[in-house]
């Protein structure tokens, strides 16, 4: 049936949880109710990247870009758009309020930079119905891979492409292939890991919620090209929203053939199975993944021999992250050729980026490899919120390190950011500014860290612990100039002594931040001092006698009745009795109240 027109509302987790599923069917009753439900096709899709305005939908043909929906716009989309033709100019994106004219979607600051390999069919496909899939050539390259090309073709072509692994090691996907490939045995294993556990991260779980189908159709190529008749999807219990649809997915391509026996007729068998991990940062280390789906406790296991030449059950094994699963189906669909001239020179195609923290325009980002940092968060993100200063930003989530403004002009490849001290990681980025305080974010990652450790081995599990202890000690204002050097040596060794790269990176936060930001924990020590006023042992609040009118509000609202002062009359602290909490600061409409 064709349509007037079309209707995509974003079914990505951030739109879903701002009632954008009561937006999806709101527009389906008014369309019914309002007498052109056969005029216009409504459709749920994956993300549109642009978290920050969402929830999002977008109206074809006019390609009317619409942000910040809610459930009760349905009713004047439908009645303005595709009753009377008109779109709905409240709605529209808009680049300030000074500029009331409409922004094509192209011309998006968001979307510029942006090119979408990995997340091409994200906000533009119904995920749940397979047929949009295939009329974007999807499955195109699971044909060619069964019908005219052999696994030494298939390799080659991925040699070319230059694609490296996305789950922030950046190891060659030929490579990892063509060792499994060559290894002697009719059993053999395909892993997709999903185990997304970076604080701020969700590049994996909105792949596989907006296009499931790619990393199916990479997981059977790969089965073939390995010699794999099983293949795993290993995804946290807490993305129930892409396990639905992904599940949703392996049923259709089974009723397509395109998924269990004899696939497509060409005799291959390759089937999927989604394993539920119940949480564990660890598990996205491929052998504790591995211990995992064999039902053991998941903890690493030295390397060699790799996964590839004995993983799962004994066998060999490939392990890919989600990105880089879905980049396959486009390299053989164009060539390897096609992906090598995007990039840099020895980091090639795209990157996705969860863009979170103090940006204006937060949201899920694809790049080309060799876009700056400065691109990112200030072309694209916006730049920072509330018009403060830039301090610092972490890549590549508890495994990375803090870059400074020094480092913006950097462009994002793995050797780039490996050399300067942080790492690409599975594509976390998290933007500080000026009232972010490095102790206390060194701290927050050093105790994620500390949580997640799984005890194994001992640099990891104690060195962890100690530097927790030590940061804790800095932020308390009890700190000592050695802890410094304390600081360094404990993670020199775990870098160097660790069983996995969970202990191996985990004080990339701390030493980067020690390099580059030593003034500030020189104040904590020293000075006793937080300048951004986050460490509150290191705080103090004072009210200043004249701006405080004696309304009495902060004294009112102080939890340990630290105030006092009479009506009308400036009020004191009593610094002895102060637990810190910032409820005077925050409730103080008069700017009296003082964050020393």
């Amino acid at each position: 049936m064709a349509y007037n027109h079309y209707i995509l509302v974003c079914g990505g987790t951030g739109c879903e949880s701002n009632k954008g599923d009561e937006i999806f069917k709101n527009l389906i009753a008014e369309a019914e109710k309002q007498g052109v439900k056969d005029q216009v096709q409504i459709v749920k899709t994956g993300c549109f990247g642009f978290c920050e305005k969402g929830p999002i939908v977008k109206v074809l043909p006019e390609d009317s870009f619409y942000v910040e929906v809610k459930p009760e716009d349905a009713q004047t989309i439908i009645a303005e758009q595709i009753v009377k033709g008109r779109e709905v100019k409240k709605l529209l994106y808009k680049k300030d309020e000074a500029n009331k004219n409409k922004v094509a979607v192209e011309d998006i600051e968001f979307y510029q930079k942006q090119l979408r390999v990995v997340l091409r069919n994200c906000g533009v496909i119904n995920p749940e119905n397979i047929d949009e899939y295939i009329a974007r050539e999807g499955y195109v390259a699971l044909e060619k891979v069964l019908f005219e090309m052999t696994p030494e073709q298939v390799i080659e072509e991925l040699k070319i492409s230059g694609l490296r692994g996305r789950g922030g090691a950046g190891f060659p996907t030929w490579l990892k292939w063509d060792i499994a490939r060559k290894v002697p045995g009719d059993v053999k294993y395909m892993i997709c890991n999903a185990d997304e556990g970076d604080p701020g991260a969700y590049m994996d779980r909105s792949t596989i919620e907006g296009d499931p189908h790619s990393i199916i159709e990479a997981m059977v190529i790969a089965g073939k090209v390995i010699g794999a008749h099983q293949g795993f999807v290993y995804i946290r219990a807490e993305y129930p929203l892409a396990i639905d649809r992904l599940q949703i997915a392996i049923e259709q391509a089974k009723e397509y053939g395109l998924l269990g026996k004899n696939i497509l007729g060409s005799g291959f068998d390759f089937d999927i199975e989604i394993r539920l991990g119940a949480g564990a940062f660890v598990c996205g280390e491929e052998t504790a993944l591995i211990q995992s789906i064999e039902g053991k406790r998941g903890m690493p296991v030295p390397k060699p021999p790799f996964p590839a030449q004995s993983g799962l059950w004994g066998k060999p094994t490939v392990i890919n992250n989600v990105e880089t699963l879905a980049n396959i189906p486009v390299i053989l669909t164009k060539g390897g050729a096609w992906l090598a001239k995007i990039g840099t020179e020895k980091s090639k195609g795209t990157k996705v980026f969860a863009l979170t923290g103090k940006v204006n325009n937060s949201g899920l980002v694809e790049v080309p490899m060799g876009t700056t940092l400065r691109e990112i968060i200030f072309d694209i993100g916006g730049g920072i919120k509330n018009g403060k200063k830039f301090k610092g930003v972490q890549t590549g989530g508890p495994s990375g390190g803090i870059l400074t403004e020094k480092d913006l002009d950097t462009p994002i490849d793995y050797e780039s950011l490996t050399a300067l001290g942080s790492m690409m990681g599975s594509g976390g980025m998290i933007v500080m500014d000026e009232d972010d305080c490095v102790v206390d974010v060194s701290r927050f990652y050093m105790e994620f860290c500390v949580d997640e450790s799984c005890g194994k081995c001992s640099p990891c599990r104690i060195g962890t612990t100690q530097i927790l202890k030590l940061l804790e000690k800095i932020a308390r204002g009890n700190g000592e100039m050695s802890d410094l050097d304390k600081l360094e040596d404990i993670g020199k060794a775990m870098t160097k002594a660790s069983l996995c790269m969970l202990g191996g990176s985990a004080a990339n936060p701390t030493l980067s931040t020690i390099r580059n930001f030593r003034d500030e924990y020189i104040e904590h020590i020293v000075d006793k001092k937080c300048r951004a006023g986050k460490c509150k042992h290191l705080v103090r609040f004072e009210i200043d006698p004249n701006k405080c009118i004696g309304c009495g509000l902060c004294a009112r609202r102080c939890p340990v009745s630290c105030i006092s002062g009479e009506k009308r009359q400036p009020h004191v602290i009593d610094a002895s009795k102060c637990i810190k909490c910032g409820e005077c600061y925050n409730v103080c409409k008069f700017g009296a109240v003082m964050k020393k």
